[in-house]
């Protein structure tokens, strides 16, 4: 197909302030017909609200949007030049849909009690129609399911859908749209290898038909595969515009951070192909013994699920979501009490324990879903550093706040984590997602936990960010901690983990060989009989 040298999009000189944040500066950018533009950067550095201003959420205060007149709505064709462009309204995101322009939040914005099937058709239906047309429209998604390999049930209500499941019903909104632009943030972060491999090839045939794509991820080797153009931002401004071709993954770190970054690995777990064994002398920290927990659904129900977690040791669980992990991480959590087999720390079984209790016993909890139980939205990044530490001497007395002690101690806590955003009465609710992480990370290490649960604990965060949550782990397992590591990144899996299990349906095996192909298609549940879908512990 021959590429029009007209951008479809152009945004020009984009400024965006929140308070004294100055969160875009004069940012251009031209995004064209069948092709796949990566926009890359720091926590923080502008991404998210780039696209927000784009999608009509955010006002600019700044620049304008031009979008190819084709593009717009055919009440206007007629008046207008199609090599033209025009004005996108502002601050509209009812323009931007019907301009093609399509956007899949890194956080989910579904409705939680309607189904994914009424989540895709949300606003896509005449006010005042007789009767739905639910059958043509099931069949439409069918299709789209088989070409994208995003399937969904349709049937399912989106509170009872995993997060992998909301994801894609996301993506597939945007696509049921007619999309002509797509604004992918983060589309693989909850995907096993071989669906994100999926998704992106399904993807370039559709960019080969004309779908333009801007694509934000922090996995550089999915930047390097599937984009064609790669833009950076740094602080709020575009620092470095090139052509995927003449750039590999050290050329794009150096860009985003402006010097060399290595992510620090485990050097005992780096792919090796043969699982790194316990040493004798090492002790359980945390014990699964034929755990049944009953989740929302029977694959997310845990199933005789035993596994022991020793010190000095980096637990990967590896899985497709939805498939247990989250019910793991409410027994650890304190959140659910198991129906029956029993979990042990150091030795001593738990009854009738809660998040308080789990916390006092030395588990640290990095959440899933930091917006809903990671922190407090309408609370100061302040108030959520101390929330576990209410009875610290150091941050009250007989009752009452040491106001000062808290804002210092938040400020050193920031400046060590890099959090960015961040004022003394910021509501938390209004950082970025990676930020926010941040913020929990530092709660997290200020208490020298014994056990940590960490629970997709780089999901948003850049390569740095990455690097840095991956060495505190270590640091901790260094130190005679143990780790428990849940993830959808198998990256992050394979590249810190001393031993890995792979959970599916509710059933956990000891995975025999730490190479991504053989783990990814465990996950699928590829290469599981009905023998080897027992719980495993290997010492």
């Amino acid at each position: 197909m021959k590429k029009s040298k007209t951008p479809l999009l152009s945004l020009q000189n984009i400024s965006k302030k929140f308070g004294d944040t100055q969160a875009n500066n004069a940012i251009s950018l031209d995004v064209y017909e069948g092709k796949v533009l990566a926009l890359l950067g720091e926590n923080g550095a502008g991404k998210t609200t780039l696209m927000n201003i784009l999608f009509g959420h955010y006002l600019p205060d700044a620049g304008h949007i031009m979008i190819a007149n084709s593009l717009l709505p055919e009440s206007n064709e007629n008046q207008q030049d199609m090599t033209a462009m025009s004005p996108l309204p502002l601050g509209h995101p009812q323009a931007a849909i019907a301009a093609g322009i399509g956007m899949v939040h890194q956080h989910f914005t579904l409705a939680e009690n309607l189904t994914a099937l009424d989540n895709i058709m949300l606003g896509t239906e005449p006010l005042f129609r007789l009767k739905r047309n639910i059958a043509d429209t099931r069949a439409q998604l069918e299709t789209l399911m088989q070409q994208t390999g995003l399937i969904v049930p349709l049937g399912e209500e989106a509170s009872q859908l995993s997060v992998g499941e909301r994801q894609r019903v996301e993506i597939l909104k945007a696509l049921y749209r007619n999309a002509k632009i797509l604004v992918l943030d983060e589309p693989t972060a909850v995907l096993t290898p071989q669906e994100a491999d999926s998704l992106f090839v399904n993807l370039r045939k559709l960019t080969q038909k004309g779908l333009s794509v801007i694509f934000i991820s922090h996995k550089l080797h999915e930047v390097v595969a599937f984009s064609d153009h790669i833009a950076i931002l740094r602080y709020g401004q575009k620092v470095s515009e090139m052509a995927t071709s003449d750039v590999d993954e050290k050329k794009i770190a150096h860009a985003m951070v402006g010097k060399t970054v290595k992510k620090e690995a485990n050097p005992a777990s780096k792919n090796d192909k043969k699982p790194t064994r316990v040493s004798s002398n090492q002790q359980p920290k945390c014990e699964f013994d034929n755990v049944y927990l009953s989740g929302n659904s029977h694959r997310s129900s845990l199933k005789g699920v035993s596994f022991t977690l020793y010190d000095h040791e980096i637990l990967g669980i590896a899985g497709v979501s939805g498939n247990g992990q989250q019910m793991i991480a409410n027994c650890l959590s304190g959140l659910r009490n198991a129906d029956s087999g029993e979990i042990r720390l150091e030795g001593v079984a738990l009854q009738n324990y809660n998040p308080a209790a789990m916390i006092k016993a030395g588990v640290g909890r990095i959440p899933e879903d930091r917006h809903h139980t990671g922190v407090i939205g309408n609370m100061s990044p302040a108030e959520n550093l101390i929330i576990e530490q209410l009875n610290s001497p150091q941050f009250q007395h007989y009752g009452f706040l040491k106001r000062r002690a808290i804002q210092a101690h938040a400020e050193q806590s920031c400046a060590e984590y890099d959090v960015r955003g961040v004022g003394k009465n910021t509501p938390v609710r209004l950082l970025s997602g990676g930020n926010m992480q941040k913020l929990i990370l530092a709660r997290l290490f200020q208490n020298n936990p014994k056990i940590i649960l960490a629970n997709q604990p780089t999901r948003g965060l850049d390569i740095k960010a990455t690097g840095d949550v991956w060495q505190k782990l270590i640091d901790a397992r260094n130190a005679g901690g143990g780790v428990i590591l849940i993830s959808e990144d198998l990256d992050e899996i394979l590249n810190i983990s001393d031993r890995i299990i792979v959970i599916q349906n509710g059933c956990v095996e000891l995975a025999r060989e730490h190479s991504r192909g053989a783990i990814g298609l465990m996950m699928a549940g590829e290469n599981h009989s009905d023998a080897s879908k027992q719980a495993v512990n290997s010492k």
